[in-house]
């Protein structure tokens, strides 16, 4: 049977936005190219012909979450009381739910960083991220506040997904939000 001449380019691309998704939901480690190709229908050796590595992949799906998001995270940033706006969006309930679709730092970058496999593309995530919130900030310490204020959301929103107890989940997403809009302008 032949294929389309884009058919290879599609399949790699179904790849790279399903392990996204599963390695944003349930980690790179749980994450095996097998469950992951059968899921789509695909051979596990077939994984081979668009990738080198599962560690190719796994940078290729964090670059692509990070550009799923970087629209979604510039329309908040041009809105009215951006920061405010980003707070709320970042520690609530819809993001702490389905991380799958969320930010790919309290999933991804926490489980390279304990692999040892720190990532650039993790780098360039946190620094325009840094930027955005600095931007929105005055004083002599906005870059530190900003570090500050991204560090909080992301450790709340992880401890928030690693709780039973969906109370004192929502106490952690609850009080991070609120501790933090104190901390920033009004607009």
């Amino acid at each position: 049977m032949r294929y389309s001449d884009d058919h290879k380019a599609k399949t790699h691309q179904r790849i790279i936005e399903e392990a996204a998704r599963l390695f944003r939901r349930d980690g790179i480690g749980a994450t095996g190219l097998q469950p992951l190709m059968k899921t789509l229908g695909l051979t596990h050796g077939g994984f081979y012909a668009h990738f080198k590595s599962k560690d190719e992949l796994v940078e290729t799906a964090l670059t692509h979450s990070a550009d799923q998001l970087s629209g979604q995270t510039q329309q908040l940033f041009a809105g009215e009381a951006p920061l405010a706006t980003f707070i709320r969006s970042y520690l609530s309930s819809a993001h702490c739910a389905n991380p799958a679709e969320g930010c790919p730092l309290p999933t991804m970058s926490a489980e390279l960083g304990q692999r040892g496999q720190a990532s650039p593309v993790t780098d360039q995530l946190i620094q325009e991220r840094l930027k955005s919130i600095e931007d929105c900030l005055s004083g002599d310490n906005a870059a530190e506040q900003s570090v500050a204020l991204l560090s909080t959301m992301v450790g709340a929103l992880v401890l928030a997904r690693s709780v039973s107890d969906p109370e004192l989940s929502q106490r952690l997403l609850k009080t991070a939000r609120q501790q933090l809009l104190e901390q920033v302008p009004a607009g």
